[in-house]
């Protein structure tokens, strides 16, 4: 589950200023034009472009070609691009410029106004030391190439992360799963120490800028308030605890008797995959078997693009989608240059997960493709926020569990759909409710990680998977196993997105089925063949890019801003 800038762009900077296209209280008020400062602001643009965009597009290409190579001299370009971006965010000079600019409220055009604002909070979130900046670019590039070239090993045995996967989901043997799980966790003892580094000196960057710690700054750089994010989490956790509570009860029936164990004797490996994100197969349908060849993966997704009128084949063209020797193994979507050339990168094996997968991530594709490039600033070619384009994903990315999809995209056929229809839903809502619980875990782990590195690291995670998942932590066992998630290392302090995507999702899915295809029939309707959503998303969320601030488009969109209470309906009542 990735956007565009979170793979692309790894560096302290650009996920700090991932969302600061957010500063909603200066694009409210009526500001009166100041023509000097106008005058002041088109040069300042200008100058800023000339040097910011050659870099921009060379550093996405350089990150693409690393993260396919997996090679040590392709990681170290990216860092060099990426500390010449920075040179160019934290130059002193520039930035005090750009405040008086900013400070004088003297722009009066609304898109200049934003522009003004998306500029000023990336360098505003960038006025620290540039020898701190880089030590950070070039420690996190180097943790992240420690991921890209891991393979678990296995009784000598090198195991690719889908081998893994496969593993946990098929093997009904405990010992081969704890032994495939404890593998994968040997990452963690890699690159823990390097990232409790990293942790650290992300809080001093922090505390530079007169923040508590990164966390808080991440939030608020990102015009997120940590209170409100902290109550939406808590409200989520009423909100699920009781049905996943249920559900639970529900898998471990069905895992013991999986196992031939007991209840008590069920560990993390028994749940079939690494960190229990997603929804184990408990239900009878085997959703796998309709996607048996990996090239047809590419063409269901392809047509169901095209059909929906968002098409995505000139996209698939430029884009890496199946498995090399040292290649990143995970899925991501990378504007280049935010003039057309969007690709995906993915590792399809012919699965449901993969499916679901390409479906999300050229859902990511398909805005950038149509955020409005020809008119819109250079600086405002991104999404709303970065959750607005999770929450487009993962709308299109439950396709593949759908029996209405898998009908109508003519995979199976009207008896079929009917057997499978209840259990594919029960299986849909189990995988909400399953990653409900875990991104519960990473939000939690991330805040009090930068509260306080120095505590037990490997307690907190335990504590916190125990409460949230449910799941039994190992007896004896201390090691750095929330270290083996990669995101900690190269996506901070953004699991929280997600699950305010999956909120999105909901409410734009009730939307389009109440006011642009007109129906009632919310749990077997996946818009198949109907160009119109297309029509609809990317003249009222794609096109606007981040020319609004993020709620003020879900409200233009959708009529209210961002609210939990379409989710609750769709997968917890």
């Amino acid at each position: 589950m990735t956007s565009k800038n979170l793979f692309a762009v790894v560096t302290f900077l650009i996920v700090v200023s991932l969302f600061a296209g957010c500063g909603k209280k200066n694009t409210s008020e009526n500001q009166k034009s100041n023509p000097e400062m106008e005058k002041q602001f088109t040069e300042f643009v200008k100058t800023f472009e000339a040097k910011y965009i050659p870099l921009y597009k060379e550093s996405n290409l350089a990150y693409w070609n690393a993260a396919i190579s997996g090679k040590e001299e392709d990681f170290n370009k990216v860092s060099e691009l990426q500390n010449k971006i920075t040179a160019i965010y934290s130059n002193k000079e520039d930035f005090k410029l750009l405040k008086k600019i900013y400070d004088s409220k003297g722009i009066g055009d609304d898109i200049k106004k934003r522009e003004l604002e998306v500029l000023y909070l990336r360098y505003l979130g960038n006025q620290a030391d540039t020898a701190k900046l880089n030590a950070i670019i070039n420690l996190q590039n180097a943790i992240e190439q420690k991921y890209g070239n891991f393979r678990a090993d296995v009784n000598g045995k090198k195991l690719t992360d889908n081998e893994i996967e496969d593993k946990l989901t098929n093997s009904t043997d405990s010992k081969e799963l704890e032994a495939v799980w404890k593998a994968h966790k040997k990452i963690g003892t890699i690159v823990a120490d390097d990232l409790k580094k990293l942790v650290k000196m992300r809080n001093g960057i922090a505390k530079d800028m007169g923040y508590s710690n990164f966390h808080e700054m991440s939030l608020k750089l990102s015009e997120q308030d940590p209170a409100e994010i902290l109550k939406l989490f808590d409200d989520l956790d009423a909100l699920t605890k009781d049905a996943f509570k249920g559900e639970k009860d529900n898998m471990d029936a069905y895992f013991a008797d999986r196992y031939k164990i007991k209840k008590e004797e069920l560990m993390p490996w028994h749940y079939q995959n690494r960190f229990f994100q997603e929804a184990p197969k408990i239900y009878k349908v085997d959703l796998d078997k309709y996607y048996k060849d990996k090239d047809a993966i590419v063409k269901l997704m392809d047509d169901f693009y095209k059909g929906i009128g968002i098409p995505v084949d000139d996209l698939i063209k430029k884009s890496d989608l199946f498995e090399k020797p040292g290649k990143n193994q995970h899925a991501f979507c990378n504007d280049m240059d935010n003039e057309g050339d969007v690709r995906v990168l993915g590792n399809i094996v012919p699965n449901e997960k993969w499916m679901g997968t390409m479906l999300h991530e050229f859902g990511h594709a398909g805005y950038d493709k149509f955020i409005d490039n020809k008119n819109l600033p250079f600086i405002l070619r991104d999404p709303a926020h970065t959750f607005t384009t999770e929450a487009i994903a993962m709308m299109f990315e439950r396709g593949s569990s759908s029996a209405a999809w898998l009908r109508d995209m003519k995979v199976i056929d009207e008896n079929e759909a009917k057997k499978i229809a209840d259990d594919a839903f029960k299986s849909l809502r189990l995988q909400q409710l399953v990653f409900s619980r875990w991104s519960q875990v990473m939000y939690r782990f991330e805040k009090s990680m930068y509260e306080n590195p120095d505590q037990d690291l490997n307690k907190l995670w335990w504590d916190l998977v125990e409460k949230y998942q449910l799941l039994k932590r190992p007896a004896g066992r201390n090691e750095p196993d929330w270290a083996s998630k990669i995101h900690i290392a190269t996506v901070p302090c953004y699991y929280h997105n997600y699950h305010m995507g999956a909120l999105l999702s909901s409410q734009l899915y009730y939307y389009i089925c109440n006011n642009i295809i007109k129906t009632k029939e919310y749990k077997n309707q996946f818009f198949v063949g109907k160009p119109e959503v297309g029509k609809y998303l990317i003249e009222k969320v794609y096109m606007p890019g981040s020319k609004y601030y993020w709620n003020d488009m879900i409200e233009k969109a959708t009529g209210e801003k961002l609210t939990a209470k379409y989710y609750a309906e769709q997968f917890v009542k």
